[in-house]
């Protein structure tokens, strides 16, 4: 069924044909159809980052004045995209779709380039990828990974599912910055929900809670088409527009990415021309060693342990990990994972790695490659159809994503929570996560206060040297930035 529990267990039936079999896909209790609705369901939840990554990385101005045109960087998220996501199912036979990682988009565009020019940000980014592939390929990423207990991996899951869940809510204007220390956040417009794209949110989150209960097959990717057809035909008849204009004006009840509406051109060429430009060593010479090394220290943590953990978050999800957390061909997918972060600095579209959104898809039903096929050729034709991609509205698709963060959080039933020095770890780990923004960041609270708590409680002979040397990485990342300034 397309809402399947992510306990669902592989069956031993035999393959129908060689794609069956190179995928897997009777094995794991799916089907052909699951895959192809999964793989479409993720690239809806996904679509956004062609939007978005350009608006992020075309407005930052580095240190000699240049920029990322809008268009050219719109074509290299979508190609980057589709390559690494088929890629990704070839090689893992999983359901994980790759795009440029937001939060290192961020960190390029505010903190990096205001010291080196695009190329040379690009080329700390692929030197950041290098490494992950040689800490992969050599084991010691996989070592690292072993040595996390499983109340974390647990743990990391259900704080991926908060984190998702969200996103949702802030994508759809549910929930708000009140712009006050006290409280932060609040409910919609003003403690209401006053705005009709919110509503439409509220009311394609119910739908696809409605058909997911009653088991409807395609329930996500029903509530998704039928929240936009709403979406669009509202928007025909009530013209409520975009909520940040082109002139800086602000409509706080317009739509937050993308107007719901067919496009006027259908088809357009990419321009690919910012494919390789790169200067691979360029900021150190510019910055000084040390200064581009933090730079590298930086990106790397944040890659390494997000990917960790949404790699951990969505194999359990989709029922493949084992009693301790591992999945099929993990070895290859911390290769694979390292390769997206080179590609994207190969391609100036910022780091690639695993998007938390495959969820989404693995609700549907997605269970092997075959959906990150389906996903990446979708983004392979959205370089081509980037105005299609401007269709479904941000407050529709984060419909899904507080579904499948739903679905995610009830991972925590394997926790023993009766275990006090356990307790705050896994607490800490799920909470620092939404509430930062940043997988890495939930990951290395855990990490550190589960060293601490559980090794002063009379536990560290339990506890992996090789986490211990991890928390303390987490100590330098956590604060890099009085360490930058005491090295000058």
């Amino acid at each position: 069924m397309a809402t399947a529990p992510s306990s669902a267990p592989e069956t031993a039936a035999a393959p129908r044909s060689g794609l069956d079999r190179f995928f897997e896909i009777t094995r794991r209790g799916s089907t052909i159809g699951a895959e192809v609705r999964g793989g479409v369901v993720t690239f809806i939840t996904m679509a956004y980052i062609v939007i978005l990554n350009p608006i992020i990385l075309s407005g930052g101005t580095d240190v000699e004045g240049g920029n990322l045109a809008f268009p050219q960087v719109a074509a290299v998220t979508a190609l980057t995209a589709g390559v690494m996501t088929i890629l990704f199912g070839l090689v893992t036979r999983l359901p994980f779709a790759f795009a440029a990682g937001l939060g290192i988009n961020s960190f390029l565009a505010v903190s990096v380039v205001g010291q080196v020019t695009w190329p040379e940000a690009m080329g700390l980014v692929v030197i950041n990828g290098l490494l992950i592939v040689l800490l992969a390929a050599t084991g010691l990423r996989r070592l690292i990974f072993d040595a996390v207990p499983l109340e974390l991996k647990t743990a990391i899951t259900v704080g991926i599912g908060l984190f998702i869940a969200f996103i949702g809510f802030v994508d759809a204007g549910f929930v708000t910055s009140t712009g006050a220390s006290s409280p932060p956040v609040g409910l919609g417009e003003g403690g209401s929900i006053a705005t009709v794209p919110t509503l439409l949110f509220v009311l394609t989150l119910l739908l696809c809670g409605v058909l997911m209960a009653l088991r409807v097959k395609g329930g996500l990717l029903i509530g998704l088409v039928t929240g936009t057809v709403v979406a669009i035909v509202v928007e025909a008849t009530w013209h409520i527009g975009p909520k940040f204009a082109d002139d800086g004006s602000v409509n706080p009840g317009g739509w937050g990415l993308t107007v719901p509406s067919l496009p006027s051109q259908w088809v357009s060429l990419p321009d690919l021309g910012l494919v390789g430009r790169f200067d691979l060593f360029g900021a150190f010479p510019r910055i000084g060693a040390l200064a581009a090394v933090m730079l590298v220290f930086t990106l790397l943590f944040t890659n390494f342990f997000d990917a960790m953990g949404t790699l951990t978050g969505l194999s359990r999800e989709a029922g493949l990990s084992n009693e301790k957390g591992d999945f099929p061909r993990l070895r290859s997918a911390l290769i694979v994972e390292g390769v997206g972060a080179v590609a994207g600095g190969a391609t100036s579209s910022s780091s690639n790695t695993v998007f938390i959104e495959s969820a989404s898809g693995i609700g549907e039903g997605a269970r092997t490659g075959l959906a990150n096929l389906v996903t990446g050729v979708l983004f392979l034709l959205a370089m081509f159809l980037t105005p299609l991609t401007s269709i479904v509205p941000s407050e529709i698709a984060a419909a899904a994503l507080v579904t499948v963060g739903a679905l995610m959080m009830s991972q925590i039933r394997h926790i023993d929570l009766s275990e006090l020095s356990a307790l705050i770890p896994v607490f800490l780990t799920v909470t620092v996560m939404p509430l930062t923004y940043s997988i890495a960041n939930g990951i290395g609270a855990g990490f550190i206060s589960w060293v601490v708590i559980r090794s002063l409680s009379g536990k560290g002979r339990r506890i992996s040297p090789l986490l211990w040397v991890v928390a303390a990485g987490f100590v330098v990342y956590f604060a890099r930035g009085p360490i930058e300034q005491l090295l000058g």
